[in-house]
C-alpha cells in the first residue's frame, strides 16, 4: 500500500495537481479539456500554452490511474537523488519534449495529407481516391464503393464531387486535429531515468509471469512504441511518438546530468 505521506514533495504535488485537473475536467470546467489539450500547430484550436497544460489533463479514469501509478512508483527515487527542483524540471521538460516530437510528426503527416489531397484534385479518379485512403487512412475501406463507381463511370460529375467533398472533409478534420492529453510523455521520461540509474532493478509487469530488469522493460516499451507509431493499428488513438518524445527528452537530460556515473544499481 502506498502511503501518500511518504511521497516526496514534488511527486505528491504533481499527483494532486493531476487529480485536481482531472476532477475539474469531469465536473467543474469541462472546457479546460478543449483549451488545454495539445492540438496540431496550424489548427485553429492550437495555443502555445498547450505544451504545458496538456500533460495535466487526462482522457479517462484508467488513463490517469496508470500515469499516476507510474509517477508514484518511480518518481520518488529520482526526486531523492536529484532534489525537488531538478525533478520538477525533468518532469516538465520530458512533457514538453513529448509534445514537440508529437507536433513534428503531426506536421509531417498533415503535409503528406495535403499533398495527397492536391494529387487527387489534379486527377480525380477512382484510383487516386483509393490511393488517398490507402496512404493516409490505412485499414479504412469505406472508400471502396465510391472508388469502384468512379472507375466504372469516370465522367460522372456527381461521383467526382462526392469524392472531392469527402477528401476535403477528411483533410479539414485532421488539420483541425484531435487534442492530445495526458502525462504519458513525462512518465516515459521518468521510466527511462529509472532504468538508466537503476537498470538491474527487477520489476513485474502483467501478464509476464517473471521479473524483468528495468533496463530490458524500458527497452521493450520503447521498441513497442516505435513499432506502433510507424505501423498504427486502425482506430489507434494513442500518441506513440509523444511517448517516444518524452523518453528521448529523458535520455538527453539524464545523459547530461549523469554522464559521469560509473556505478549503476
Amino acid at each position: 500500500m502506498f502511503n501518500l505521506s511518504n511521497l516526496t514533495p514534488t511527486v505528491r504535488a504533481l499527483l494532486f495537481a493531476n487529480i485536481a485537473c482531472y476532477l475539474a475536467q469531469i465536473s467543474l470546467l469541462p472546457i479546460i479539456t478543449k483549451i488545454g489539450s495539445l492540438y496540431p500547430i496550424g489548427s485553429p484550436n492550437f495555443f502555445p500554452w498547450q505544451f504545458l497544460t496538456y500533460m495535466f489533463l487526462h482522457g479517462g479514469f484508467f488513463h490517469i490511474l496508470f500515469n499516476m501509478f507510474a509517477l508514484i512508483s518511480f518518481g520518488p527515487l529520482l526526486e531523492q537523488r536529484w532534489g525537488a527542483q531538478r525533478f520538477l524540471v525533468f518532469w516538465l521538460i520530458c512533457g514538453v519534449g513529448a509534445g514537440m516530437l508529437y507536433e513534428g510528426v503531426k506536421y509531417v503527416e498533415i503535409n503528406k495529407l495535403v499533398t495527397s489531397q492536391q494529387e487527387f484534385r489534379a486527377n480525380p479518379s477512382g484510383a487516386t481516391f483509393a490511393e488517398f485512403y490507402r496512404d493516409n487512412l490505412p485499414g479504412n475501406e469505406t472508400y471502396a464503393p465510391l472508388a469502384m463507381a468512379m472507375t466504372r463511370n469516370p465522367t460522372n460529375t456527381e461521383y467526382v464531387a462526392s469524392a472531392t467533398a469527402t477528401v476535403d472533409a477528411i483533410v479539414s478534420e485532421i488539420r483541425s486535429g484531435v487534442g492530445m492529453l495526458g502525462a504519458s510523455g513525462a512518465v516515459f521520461g521518468v521510466l527511462f531515468a529509472f532504468a538508466y540509474l537503476f537498470p538491474n532493478t527487477k520489476m513485474m509487469i502483467f501478464p509476464i509471469p517473471i521479473p524483468i530488469a528495468a533496463k530490458y522493460l524500458v527497452f521493450g516499451y520503447a521498441a513497442y512504441e516505435l513499432y506502433q507509431g510507424i505501423n498504427p493499428s486502425p482506430g489507434d488513438n494513442v500518441a506513440h511518438f509523444a511517448h517516444l518524445g518524452g523518453l528521448l527528452a529523458g535520455f538527453i537530460l539524464v545523459k547530461f546530468w549523469e554522464g559521469g556515473r560509473e556505478r549503476f544499481y
